[in-house]
Order: C-alpha cells, then sequence, then structure tokens
C-alpha cells in the first residue's frame, strides 16, 4: 500500500458504500436537510478532467455538511437527450439511445470509482419515458396558461446539424458545436413567453447577492436588459419612390409613416444626427431605397453572420450602410438619415436607435467612421421634464424595454422529447391529453434518422407515428414533427430528484411538492459558468412558473452558486484536436481515483482555472501513502483512546500538548476555511498536520514525560487527519479510519469535537526598538497583527522617550517578534 489505494481497494469500498447505503438521503426529518446538486452531465463519451474538477470539488461539501450532522441530498443524472449523442450515433451507424445508454453506464462507471458520494437510489436520466412525460407534461401546462405558442420568425439555421440554434449557440456566426457557418430562415417555431417573467427574473436577484458569484447576476440582469426612458416617434421624409421592402427585400412590409425608437435619454434629443435600425429588422428593408437594396443584402448577411452577442459588444466597429431614407426631428424639424447599423438589434427596443454623437462613446465611433455630424451636447433639463414634453408634444412617451426574448424551444431533430400537440385541419392546434403522455419517439433508425431540412419525425418512416386522430373532435390529424430542446428537460430536473429513491419516481406527478416543499430550495447549485445565462434563467423562470402554479413554495430554485474554473492543460483548454486532452479513466488507472481528487481540490480555490500540466497527482500519491503509514504506525503501537483520560494527562509544555494544540487548530481553522471554499488551504493543513503528527510518532516522548498521553495525543491528530482527509481522498480516509480501530464509514464520524483551551492563543515577548536600539519589550499574542502590534509599540513609554524631539520616518513591523522605529532629527525652517 506504499503507493496509496489499489484499485481493489476503491472496489471494496465502493461496494461497502453501496450495500451500507452510505450516501443515501434518509428524509426522515431526524438531522437538517440540505441539498446539494451538481450539474448533471452529457453522455458524450466517459466523463473528462471537467467532470473530475466538479465532481471533487461538490463532494467535498456533500462530505462536509454529513460531518457536520445533516441529512444531504446529493443526486446523480444524466442530461441524455440532444445533439451531440445524435450526431455521433449517426456518425457509427448506432441508435441514439444505444449510443447514449452505453456512455451512461460508462460515465456512471468512472463516477463510482471516483468515488463521489452521489445517492445512487435517486438517478435519473432525461431521455428515458418516464421522464420526459412530464417535461411533455410541463410544456403543456405553459400552452394552456398562453406562455408557450407557436409563431413564424426568422431563426439561425445550422445547415449541418440541420437544427435551429438559439442565439447563445452562434459564436462567430457559426455553430458552437459543429463550426459550420450559421444562415437564417424563416420558420414556424414554437416559443415560450419567458419575457412574461422578465421583471421577476430580475427583481428575485437581489435576494441571491451575496450567495451567487457577482458576475454570473451580472451576466443575468445584461441578458434580461431592462431600460426605462421614452419611446419616440421620428416621422418618415415623404418620398413617392419605391422601398425596397416593397419589392421583395423578406421580412419589410409596408413602408412605415414613422419610426419610433426607445431611447434611455430621452433629455438628448437636441443632440440626436441620425437614426439608425437592425439590418436584419424589418424596419431596414421597408425604408431601404431600391438602389441601396444590393447593400442592405450584403450587410444583413454579414450582421447574422457575426451573432448577437458579438453586437451586443460596445467597443466592437460597428459596420453601417446608409438605406437612402430620411426621418424628421421631432423637435427641431431637421431631416435625419437612416443607417442600418450593426449594434442595432432587431429584438430590442423597437429595432432603431436615435444616434447621438455627443452623447455616446459608441454613437461617437459610428459617426465618426460613416461621415456623420457630431451634433450639439445640448440636452434639455432632465428625463423627466423630457417624458413630459414628449408626451405634450404627442411625439413619445413613457416606455420599459427589454433585451429578453422569448425562449425558442422547438428543434427539428429526432432525439429529444416530442413536442405533444396535434395538428388538427378543422381544431388547430390541440395538446394531447395528460393521460395519453408521454407522446413516444418512434423507433426510426438508419437514415430515417438523417435530418433533410426538416426533422427526421416529418418524414414517410415516421408517417404511422405522426398520423393520428385528432383528440378533439376524432378527425384525421398529424403529431407535431418538432422536438424540445435540452435546456426544457434540464429547466426542472433537480425538483424531479427531491421526489426519487427507495420508493421510485411517482407515477402520477412530475414530483411530489411536499418532498420539493422539504429540499427546495437546493442550498448549493455547483457547475461551470457557461451555463451562467439560459440554463440558470431557464431554471428559474420554471421554478417561478410553477410556483404560481402551486407546485413549489420557493421562487428561486438554487439558494448558493459555485461556479468552478477551467480545467486547461499547457495553457490551453484541453481539446482532443488540440492534442492536449487528458483522459479521467487514464488517470484514475495511473495514479488512483485520491491522488486526482487531491490534485484537483489541491491547485488553488474553486473559482480559478487548473491547468493540469501544472499539479502533481503523483504528489498526492506519495502523501496518501504518508497518511495510511501513520495509521500503520499508530495501530502497531496499540489501542489508546482519544478523548479520555490519557489524552486528559498530556502536560502542559510537552511534545504531546503542541500536537494537540497543532490538532484541534486544524480542525477549527478548517471549519472556517471550508464555510469559506477555501479547500485547498484545509488540504494543506492537513498535510501540515500528517508531519507534525509523524515527527511527534518518530520522536516520542521528552524524558520525563508519559508514553500514554504522548501516544494518546498521536492518535488523535492520526483520527481527525482521517476525517478530513475523508472530505478529499475517501478511500484512504476510510482504509486509515479502519487500521484505526474504528468501524466504518469515516463519513459517519462526525465533526471531530475541538477543545477551546487548546484554541488559546501563547504569548511572545516583542522587542521594541528605535533605531536599531532595544527601547521596550511587551507581551503580544503570537498571532498578533501588524497594525495592532505598531500601536502597541509606539505607546510604549521607552519610544516615546526615544522619538522625543525626533521624526518617525517609518515603522517596520515583523510580527510577532521586532517593531523597528525609524527617526531623524527635526529640521526646522529658518
Amino acid at each position: 500500500m506504499l503507493g496509496g489505494p489499489t484499485r481493489e481497494v476503491e472496489d471494496r469500498w465502493q461496494r461497502y458504500w453501496a450495500e451500507h447505503g452510505t450516501f443515501r438521503a434518509r428524509d426522515d426529518g431526524a438531522r437538517p436537510r440540505r441539498y446539494l446538486l451538481t450539474m448533471f452531465p452529457y453522455p458524450s463519451g466517459d466523463l473528462h478532467m471537467g467532470h473530475a474538477e466538479v465532481f471533487a470539488l461538490e463532494d467535498v461539501v456533500a462530505r462536509y455538511w454529513r460531518l457536520r450532522g445533516a441529512d444531504v441530498l446529493n443526486p446523480i443524472g444524466w442530461d441524455s437527450f440532444g445533439l451531440p449523442a445524435e450526431n455521433a450515433a449517426i456518425r457509427r451507424g448506432e441508435h441514439p439511445a444505444v449510443f447514449t445508454e452505453t456512455n451512461i453506464a460508462t460515465q456512471a462507471g468512472t463516477a463510482r470509482r471516483y468515488g463521489v458520494s452521489f445517492d445512487w437510489s435517486r438517478r435519473l436520466e432525461t431521455h428515458r419515458p418516464e421522464y420526459y412525460r412530464w417535461t411533455q407534461w410541463l410544456f403543456l401546462r405553459l400552452l394552456d396558461r398562453g406562455l408557450a405558442y407557436r409563431a413564424t420568425a426568422p431563426v439561425n439555421w445550422c445547415p449541418t446539424d440541420r437544427t435551429v440554434l438559439a442565439n447563445e449557440q452562434v459564436v462567430g456566426g457559426r455553430c458552437e458545436r459543429c463550426g459550420a457557418v450559421v444562415v437564417r430562415r424563416e420558420l414556424t417555431q414554437w416559443f415560450v413567453r419567458v419575457t412574461a417573467y422578465a421583471d421577476r427574473l430580475l427583481d428575485d436577484m437581489d435576494a441571491l447577492e451575496g450567495a451567487w458569484p457577482a458576475r454570473v447576476l451580472t451576466m443575468q440582469r445584461n441578458w434580461v436588459g431592462r431600460s426605462t426612458g421614452a419611446r419616440v416617434r421620428f416621422a418618415v421624409v415623404p418620398d413617392d419612390g419605391p422601398r425596397a421592402g416593397e419589392v421583395g427585400s423578406p421580412g419589410a412590409g409596408a413602408r412605415p409613416d414613422h419610426v419610433e425608437v426607445f431611447t434611455t435619454r430621452p433629455d438628448t434629443l437636441p443632440g440626436v444626427t441620425f437614426v439608425a435600425v437592425a439590418p436584419d429588422g424589418p424596419l431596414a428593408g421597408a425604408l431601404c431605397a431600391p438602389e441601396r437594396a444590393d447593400a442592405l443584402a450584403r450587410h444583413r448577411e454579414a450582421a447574422l453572420a457575426s451573432g448577437e452577442i458579438e453586437r451586443r459588444n460596445a467597443q466592437r466597429p460597428s459596420a453601417g450602410t446608409f438605406l437612402g431614407a430620411w426621418v424628421r426631428h421631432p423637435v427641431t424639424g431637421e431631416r435625419l438619415p437612416v443607417w442600418a447599423a450593426d449594434h442595432v438589434l432587431p429584438g430590442y427596443g423597437t429595432g432603431a436607435v436615435m444616434g447621438v454623437p455627443a452623447h455616446d462613446d459608441r454613437d461617437a465611433r459610428f459617426a465618426a467612421a460613416h461621415g456623420l455630424p457630431a451634433g450639439s451636447g445640448e440636452t434639455w433639463a432632465g428625463v423627466e421634464e423630457a417624458v413630459a414634453r414628449l408626451e405634450a408634444d404627442g411625439t413619445g412617451e413613457r416606455a420599459t424595454s427589454y433585451r429578453l426574448r422569448d425562449w425558442l424551444v422547438s428543434r427539428q431533430r429526432y432525439w429529444g422529447a416530442p413536442v405533444p400537440v396535434v395538428h388538427c385541419p378543422g381544431c388547430g392546434v390541440v395538446p394531447v391529453p395528460d393521460d395519453e403522455l408521454p407522446v413516444r419517439l418512434p423507433d426510426l433508425a438508419g437514415d430515417d434518422l438523417l435530418p433533410r431540412g426538416r426533422s427526421p419525425l416529418a418524414s414517410p418512416a415516421a408517417d404511422a407515428w405522426r398520423r393520428v386522430a385528432c383528440p378533439r373532435c376524432g378527425g384525421d390529424a398529424e403529431r407535431d414533427p418538432d422536438t424540445l430542446d435540452t435546456f426544457v428537460d434540464s429547466s426542472w430536473y433537480f425538483l424531479r430528484y427531491c421526489s426519487l429513491g427507495d420508493d421510485g419516481p411517482p407515477d402520477d406527478v412530475p414530483f411530489r411538492p411536499e418532498d420539493a416543499r422539504r429540499w427546495m430550495p437546493a442550498a448549493q447549485y455547483v457547475g461551470g459558468v457557461e451555463h451562467a445565462i439560459l440554463h440558470l434563467l431557464y431554471s428559474r423562470f420554471v421554478t417561478k412558473f410553477l410556483h404560481d402554479e402551486g407546485w413549489v413554495d420557493v421562487v428561486e430554485p438554487f439558494a448558493t452558486l459555485l461556479n468552478q474554473g477551467q480545467v486547461r492543460h499547457g495553457g490551453r483548454a484541453m481539446s482532443k484536436s488540440l492534442g492536449n486532452g487528458v483522459d479521467l479513466g487514464e488517470q484514475l488507472d495511473r495514479y488512483g481515483a485520491d491522488a486526482v481528487r487531491l490534485a484537483m481540490v489541491f491547485a488553488g480555490p474553486p473559482q480559478d482555472d487548473v491547468d493540469w500540466a501544472d499539479v502533481d497527482p503523483a504528489a498526492m500519491r506519495r502523501f496518501c501513502a504518508r497518511v495510511l503509514r501513520l495509521a500503520d504506525s499508530v495501530a502497531a503501537a496499540g489501542r489508546t483512546t482519544s478523548h479520555t483520560e490519557e489524552v486528559g494527562a498530556v502536560v502542559p509544555g510537552s511534545r504531546a500538548h503542541a500536537l494537540r494544540r497543532a490538532t484541534h487548530r486544524t480542525v477549527h481553522d478548517a471549519q472556517d476555511l471550508l464555510d469559506r471554499g477555501a479547500f485547498n488551504v484545509v488540504v494543506a493543513r492537513v498535510m501540515e498536520l500528517v508531519t507534525a503528527a509523524r515527527r511527534a510518532a518518530d520522536a516520542g516522548p521528552a524524558p520525563g514525560e508519559p508514553a500514554a498521553p504522548h501516544a494518546a495525543a498521536v492518535r488523535e491528530a492520526a483520527e481527525a487527519v482521517a476525517v478530513l482527509l475523508g472530505l478529499f481522498a475517501p478511500y484512504t480516509a476510510e482504509e486509515a479510519w479502519q487500521r484505526l480501530g474504528h468501524e466504518p464509514s469515516v463519513a459517519d464520524a462526525g465533526w471531530p469535537p475541538v477543545d477551546p483551551a487548546l484554541l488559546a492563543v501563547d504569548e511572545v515577548e516583542a522587542a521594541v526598538q528605535v533605531d536599531g536600539k532595544v527601547r521596550a519589550r511587551v507581551r503580544v499574542p503570537a498571532d498578533v497583527d501588524d497594525a495592532v502590534l505598531r500601536d502597541l509599540a509606539l505607546a510604549t513609554g521607552g519610544v516615546a522617550r526615544a522619538t522625543d524631539g525626533r521624526e518617525v520616518v517609518r515603522v517596520v513591523v515583523r510580527a510577532p517578534r521586532v517593531v523597528n522605529v525609524v527617526t531623524r532629527p527635526v529640521t526646522t525652517t529658518p
């Protein structure tokens, strides 16, 4: 065992935990409940090093809460619908279900070997009909309340994956998954009206301040993007000529008689020199002169390729195209040119903005780039006065605008939950009755799974599945051929966990409200910041909706949020294509689970990135071996107790007393460090305690010091090491705990008790010098603060006498031993 726990040891403890239900949530009310949640993995291959980090970190929290006496719910599941599995299955000639379930089995085996304290009795997978039945049920509740609707809209279309993408899935004009250039298409799609909850999504974040990372709250607030101000109407200058929009420009429509803009600064209206509209919005086509149509078309394509997130970047240069149209200033009557500009988004406000270069840096850069006037810096008296003036003139009114758009939830792919409605020629869109859920996927295979510009569920191979009787009139109807985005699956999975376990899932409800009442909100959610916007926003929305429906008591699903850093290698993100990927399974085979876990946690604070090239799992394996050797040496010394007469007989000032002080200080400090998320510091402190215990054991008692109390102090330290190490390296900890003569599991040992008397800080004597000469000595605590020691030193009489008539230049503090006051003669001005 000199190399740390072997595979046989890992397997033995896995069997023990499974057979004894060590990590099952009891849910019996005997202890306070704490719900810990990690963002569940997607089954694309085996677990990777990112999973290794997040699992190691969340398991520290789960095991710590158990030691502190909590009943911990720590479930595991798989977000198992979606494009990656479907595409990979198609490439391999496999059915997506086969590919997905094979990967889930592989990942589950790796997670078990990694020693994570999951409650496996609450496992779920979103592709199972018993789960997606309730995803469909949720969609139908939204539809019934008018929050789900079908509309034709321009969407991002990936020609390779052949499906619609959300704006956030387009990076640099390309599909974030496959890298294909995204194009725009007009399609009829399903949307969820998250905009109806915009104010609540914003306002409820006030309660999350200090509990969620500040940058995540900022990202969410910016995504919703609530702004208050005014709508201002700029009349279009009459022109009898045809418009580009009237000769076939996509989505244009008839030429408007005015352009309405939203502004947060109506008081800057005197400085307006131009109006800008979104190049990909309907206004641009409706206003564009025929001779400018080709230029607008090129601009439109370039803007769509850029992606919405890039266009929101205020520092990015904004391309512009003059549309050959003019509007009239509502106050001055001046003619103003209308431009298409990248920085204007069709979904924000009205899709048009007023350009005020004298008051807005982005407008100033745009004006300078395109030769537009800088305008006047004049303003009206204030926003309120400006709104009142616009309303009095009939050219505007007070308004609130949002960046948030409704959630596009339909996908034209096979591997997802079918949209649970039918289309009837007579009745229109008809929901599938609840007692007919789930609408199961048809069993397609081979080429029938391929998307060909439409969903495979719309292909002839799915005719028998698609053609059904209308639930309302009984006539011929067809199922909807789209499937739901996987964000719908993951928007409520944390509620399902609350009602899983030994009794199995409920068959009549998605989850039992009384179960959610006991466990929700999740006390801590752990996962990557890459999900800071959409997944968290949609989960918050669904929780609020279900609260309004009476299913849950909470309005926020996650009380606290921990975002782990990224795992990198050689300064770059890990990637198989870059040749710097690291396989978790290979690392477990080489070093063992405990060494990998310790290396991950010890690399730095949880929020920091980890570069695998800079960590040393081999050193952690050697450390685990040191812990086991310490346990063996204590066991060989004979059985002693740690908290009775023998430790109580330790003589103050002895080696044993010093070790006891180190043990109790480590346990005491670990609690505060763990509460603050300083997991890596706790590992360092445990390492220091192992060294102290080893030295004490090797040195033995001092002459005249009783042997039994000394041995008891060493045992006490070794036991504390085993308990604390159980948070990070569970196999080593279980082995050490058992070798020390205790019944397993160390996970049930409870938090080690701390004797306050052993935490008292020793006093030391500090020398107080003036210009290098000792002028006084003061008794101070050994952990005295620099500022406190400085004040004490300057207040002593010796310093006061030695500095009389001299100027103090600086005070050098070397706590807790030395303070040196540097002086010079006082100079006087003649």
